[in-house]
């Protein structure tokens, strides 16, 4: 690959994770399961399209996700959405 063919982007990247998943796993596994897919579905993928973004890895207690547009979306995660 030669350096021409190198695409630069500048992008924020964002590590969301559950504490106390573990524990939590041990109290109600089905609930603690649902629990981090809801969000990821009524909160973090509506707000990360709406910037542009991607979800880039969803894990049992976490998601890396993607933000091109780091400044809209800090602001909006921040704020609760």
């Amino acid at each position: 690959m030669s350096r021409e063919d190198v695409k630069r982007r500048l992008a924020a990247i964002l590590s969301a994770d559950v504490v106390g998943y573990s524990r939590l796993m041990d109290k109600d596994e089905a609930g603690t399961r649902a629990a981090p897919n809801a969000l990821r579905k009524e909160f973090f993928a509506t707000t990360v399209a709406e910037h542009r973004g991607r979800i880039v890895k969803p894990m049992g207690d976490g998601t890396v996700f993607e933000q091109p547009a780091p400044r809209s979306f800090t602001i909006k995660f921040c704020q609760g959405g």
